[in-house]
C-alpha cells in the first residue's frame, strides 16, 4: 500500500508525538536518578553518582530485588511447564471444547489485575484456606505467565508442523527420543522468548502482587510504592526505576531477535 505525502507527513507526526509521550517521561526518571535534589524535580540542579551508590547498599531494595527475582524465577518456571503441556495439547490433538479451553488459557492476560488479585486472594484466604506467602504470589504471578509461553510455543508449533517427529517415528524412535532430539531443539528458542518474557512480567508486577502478598513479603514493585513519597527517598526510587527498565528492556530485546532469527530460518 502506498499513501500519499501528505498521509506520510501525517502518519509521521502522529508516530512522534506518540514516542514522545512515551519515552520522554523515562527519559525523566532515568536523567532524576543522577540528580542532586533530594526530590523529583526538573532540571535537574546538578548531577551526581551519589544515589546510584545508595540503592545499591540499601538493605530493603536488595532484599526486595531478590524477592521479585524468586517469584519471577518459580512463576517462570510453572509457566514454561504448564504453557508447554497447554500448547501441545490445544495445537495437536482434537476434542470436544478445544477452542473454549484456549479461551480460558488466555484470559487470565485480559482480565485487569485488579480483578485476578481479588479473584485469587479470595482463593487462597477463604476457599483452600492457606496464607499469603511468596508462593502464593507466585503462582498468581504464573497464572498470566503461562499465556507467554503458550503463545510462542503454540505459533511455533503451528510452524514447524509434524514432518519431523512423524518421520523420526516412522524410523523406530520413541516418544521421548522424537521429543529430545526433534521437537524440543525446534522449540529451543521459542521457550527461551517465552520464559524471558514471563520473567520480565513476572518481576515488575505489583496490582496482583498486592493482593496475593503476605506480610513481611516485600516485591521490588512494592518498595518503590511504599518509598515514593519518603522524605530524601525520591532519588533512590529513580535509581530502582532505571534497573526496572533495562530489566523490562533486555529480555524484550532478547524474545525478539530470537522470534525474528526463527522467522527467518523457517523462511529458507
Amino acid at each position: 500500500m502506498r499513501l500519499s505525502k501528505p498521509a506520510r507527513v501525517t502518519l509521521a507526526i502522529i508516530t512522534g508525538a506518540i514516542l514522545v509521550i512515551v519515552y520522554v517521561p523515562l527519559l525523566v526518571v532515568v536523567l532524576n536518578s543522577f540528580s542532586t535534589s533530594k526530590s523529583l524535580t526538573w532540571p535537574p540542579p546538578g548531577f551526581t553518582f551519589e544515589w546510584w551508590g545508595r540503592a545499591f547498599t540499601n538493605p530493603g531494595a536488595i532484599q526486595a530485588t531478590l524477592t521479585s527475582a524468586v517469584i519471577a524465577a518459580i512463576a517462570t518456571a510453572i509457566a514454561l511447564v504448564l504453557g508447554t503441556l497447554a500448547a501441545f495439547a490445544l495445537q495437536r490433538f482434537e476434542f470436544f471444547g478445544r477452542e473454549s479451553v484456549n479461551l480460558l488459557v488466555i484470559l487470565p492476560m485480559a482480565l485487569p489485575g485488579i480483578v485476578t488479585g481479588i479473584a485469587l486472594n479470595n482463593f487462597f484466604r477463604t476457599i483452600i484456606g492457606i496464607d499469603l506467602s511468596l508462593w502464593t504470589i507466585a503462582v498468581a504471578h504464573a497464572t498470566f505467565c503461562i499465556v507467554t509461553v503458550f503463545n510462542n510455543v503454540l505459533a511455533r508449533l503451528r510452524r514447524t508442523g509434524t514432518n519431523l517427529e512423524e518421520a523420526s517415528s516412522d524410523l523406530g524412535a520413541g516418544v521421548w527420543t522424537t521429543f529430545r532430539l526433534v521437537t524440543f531443539p525446534q522449540l529451543r528458542s521459542a521457550l527461551l522468548a517465552g520464559g524471558l518474557l514471563a520473567f520480565a512480567l513476572s518481576f515488575d508486577e505489583i496490582i496482583v502482587t498486592t493482593f496475593t502478598a503476605g506480610q513481611g513479603v516485600t516485591t521490588l514493585p512494592i518498595f518503590i510504592l511504599n518509598n515514593m513519597l519518603r522524605p530524601g527517598q525520591a532519588p533512590v526510587i529513580a535509581v530502582i526505576a532505571v534497573v526496572l527498565i533495562v530489566v523490562s528492556i533486555v529480555p524484550i530485546a532478547i524474545a525478539q531477535r530470537l522470534g525474528d532469527g526463527a522467522e527467518e530460518r523457517a523462511m529458507r
